[in-house]
């Protein structure tokens, strides 16, 4: 139950993060955004451990996923503006 449950919310935090910051370079459709979502949540755990945030295993929320996301965006932004 636990993949099924990050696949979700993965693919809430990526819809949410494409809707707060939106842009042309942007990946798009169901996988990507699903994909965007986990990779941000993935970012956002390993941030808050680095920063003392979670205990060790701890994951973040939905809130932290989100914020991952517009990191990933952001940084995606950065990479297609100097191709």
């Amino acid at each position: 139950m636990g993949i099924i449950w990050t696949i979700i919310i993965g693919f809430i935090a990526g819809v949410i993060a494409k809707f707060i910051m939106p842009g042309s370079n942007e990946p798009s459709g169901f996988i990507l955004t699903t994909i965007l979502g986990i990779v941000g949540a993935f970012v956002a755990s390993y941030l808050g451990q680095a920063l003392g945030w979670y205990a060790p295993g701890e994951g973040a929320g939905l809130i932290g996923a989100v914020v991952g996301a517009i990191i990933v965006l952001f940084v995606w932004g950065l990479v297609a503006r100097r191709r």
